[in-house]
């Protein structure tokens, strides 16, 4: 703020002596004669001139102007500006002298000023560009985010207005060409922004693309909602071209930063929804200065919710992963990011009683995130025997020991595919939650569930696969052209689990509204046509079947649990189903039993469990 009004008092003393120079430059070259009196039309001049100027000068907001993006607007409202001030400065002199000076003292004066105060803006604006240029250099050190070519801007609003003057001025852009604009609104076709011409909206952008011999598509509209947003990203996917978005408008802090923070377009912008904004805020402190477990804390969601408990000052950290690697790499992550962060690493299984006794006894756990278990649906079809001793009973032996030493809340992750479930991996996960609610009406723990879709980017998610896939020429391999599937983003999980940790009281199954499900072919073409190849010609599309235990569409809710709302209209509340307690743990014992069989049919004791299991093979 001190800066700010330091600026402004400079600016103020130039523009008087500009003024006062001026005109005392202009009485000397037309020989205008001094008066004997004091108080004379020179002396008047000379005060009210530059005072006229910088009252002017206010009033119209001249100083209020960035003169990071000085052109030639800027320019014209100070000439009109100084003319104001100077028919103002005759009537004055007029009403109090009955005289005026020689014509040609006021036209000098006005074309002096004019020049002084222009040129310094100019200067000023010279110094301050190449200031803020070596601000921003680390935005431009990545040559891929600096567009290059013939290029397409998508919106004729603001943003693409600001992407235009940013390309005009910034050196950076030189080998860059804004040929063409494109926007929907048909009053703004045939217009000009900035001196660039809108040819018409998202029909022709194939047209235009040969044209124009565009190579790059700039997306500049960032408040379009996300489902609109992807057919245009769609329909601009159609062309050879590289295909650019600006970020969304929650994201832009500072609108000078648009133009640098142009990215490629990413798979998260064709899911044809907007992004759920869950910003936790002091939503999260709730972990300050507490003792936090993540069990499977080195895997995706695990490692995730690691970074964002550390940045809220917890107590303690305490990582616990049965994989090494990933562990460690979490681990020295978090070292580097967080130097003061009290963080403990423990490699062990939840399966392992005395480890989990061990842990807890030691080191206390106030919070406790359940992360651990074994998700992936074929695989788990292959070894059903080993999905119900990580999942259900690492689950059931991390429980017993979170009530028997006192945790405050327990936070299970729980997954869509517990819904009627098809496979043993979601029938377990419905199990574990049934363990969670049983636990809860049994202990001064708070125990919930936190059911969400698939997460993008996970490991062993299907992105990467697809990736991988056209990385080695395809094929990509879909099982079944109709298949759908929730997708949401790893913060967008992340803040779920984190919310309902906060907003728990016990018993809960918390649920993200995630929007409409996408179909996994398109998710592919999308992904093909991001990494430049046309689908089907470059790289070929297989469909395999659906797998063991896999279904065409899943599902967030059993019908019979209902929905209540939470504050956050995106996330719901799944009302609990009755079962009976005693059969449910009569028979979890006999599960624990017949687990260690392998040629005992295990699935036959877990559909007496959960009566929705239904084989998928």
């Amino acid at each position: 703020m001190l800066k700010r009004y330091l600026t402004l008092l400079f600016f103020i003393i130039c523009d008087i002596l500009f003024a006062l120079i001026s005109l005392q430059t202009a009485f000397i070259i037309v020989g205008v004669p001094t008066y004997a009196n004091t108080f004379n039309p020179v002396f008047f001049t000379s005060f009210m001139f530059p005072s006229t100027v910088v009252s002017v000068f206010y009033i119209l907001k001249i100083y209020n102007i960035l003169w990071l993006y000085f052109q030639f607007m800027e320019t014209l409202r100070i000439i009109v500006s100084t003319i104001i001030s100077t028919a103002i400065l005759t009537i004055l002199q007029m009403a109090l002298f009955e005289s005026l000076f020689p014509f040609s003292v006021y036209l000098i004066a006005i074309f002096l000023t004019n020049t002084l105060i222009i040129s310094q803006r100019m200067v000023f604006k010279k110094f301050a560009v190449q200031h803020n240029d070596s601000l921003k250099s680390k935005s431009f050190k990545d040559n891929e985010n600096v567009p290059s070519g013939n290029i397409m801007l998508i919106g004729a609003g603001s943003a693409g207005e600001m992407i235009i003057r940013e390309f005009a001025r910034n050196w950076k852009y030189r080998d860059s060409k804004i040929k063409c604009v494109i926007d929907d609104d048909i009053y703004k076709h045939g217009q000009y922004i900035s001196g660039i011409r809108v040819i018409g909206g998202r029909d022709i952008i194939v047209e235009a693309a040969k044209r124009f011999e565009i190579t790059t598509i700039v997306f500049a509209i960032p408040s379009c909602p996300n489902d609109e947003k992807a057919e245009i990203l769609n329909i601009c996917q159609k062309t050879d071209c590289d295909v650019r978005v600006i970020p969304s408008v929650y994201k832009m802090y500072d609108v000078s930063e648009l133009a640098p923070s142009i990215r490629k377009v990413q798979i998260e912008d064709l899911l044809g929804r907007d992004p759920i904004d869950l910003t936790l805020g002091d939503r999260l402190d709730y972990v300050s200065d507490k003792v936090i477990l993540v069990t499977g804390g080195g895997g995706t969601i695990g490692s995730e919710l690691c970074r964002q408990i550390a940045s809220h000052n917890p107590l303690r950290l305490i990582i616990f992963d049965v994989y090494e690697n990933s562990a460690y790499e979490i681990q020295n992550e978090l070292k580097r990011t967080y130097p003061n962060l009290d963080l403990v690493t423990l490699i062990g299984s939840v399966r392992d009683s005395k480890r989990l006794d061990y842990l807890f006894k030691t080191y206390k756990p106030q919070i406790v995130y359940h992360a651990a278990a074994h998700k992936h649906v074929p695989l788990m079809e292959d070894s059903p025997n080993e999905t119900i001793k990580n999942n259900v009973f690492g689950t059931f032996k991390t429980a017993n020991c979170a009530s028997k030493y006192n945790v405050e809340k327990f936070v299970l992750i729980s997954t869509d595919k517990a819904v009627n479930p098809t496979n043993i991996m979601g029938a377990s996960k419905r199990i574990c939650e049934m363990i969670i609610q049983t636990c809860n009406k049994h202990s001064n723990t708070e125990f919930v569930a936190v059911r969400f879709g698939n997460v993008l980017g996970s490991n062993g998610s299907v992105i990467p696969l697809f990736k991988k896939q056209i990385e080695e020429g395809g094929p990509v391999t879909v099982t079944d052209p109709n298949i759908i599937r929730y997708f949401m983003t790893i913060p967008e999980a992340v803040s779920l689990v984190l919310q309902a940790g906060k907003n728990a009281v016990g018993g809960e199954i918390f649920v993200l509204d995630m929007g409409k499900p996408v179909k996994i072919l398109t998710l592919a073409e999308n992904l093909i046509k991001l990494s430049g190849f046309t689908p089907y010609k470059d790289i070929a599309i297989e469909f395999t079947g659906l797998r063991p235990g896999e279904k065409l569409f899943e599902e967030l809710l059993m019908s019979e649990e209902g929905l209540t709302a939470t504050e956050n209209n995106l996330i719901y509340i799944g009302k609990p189903i009755e079962f009976d307690e005693e059969e449910f743990i009569n028979t979890l014992d006999e599960l624990k039993d017949v687990m260690y069989d392998e040629s005992a049919d295990i699935r036959a004791l877990v559909k007496k469990i959960v009566p929705t299991y239904k084989e998928n093979n």
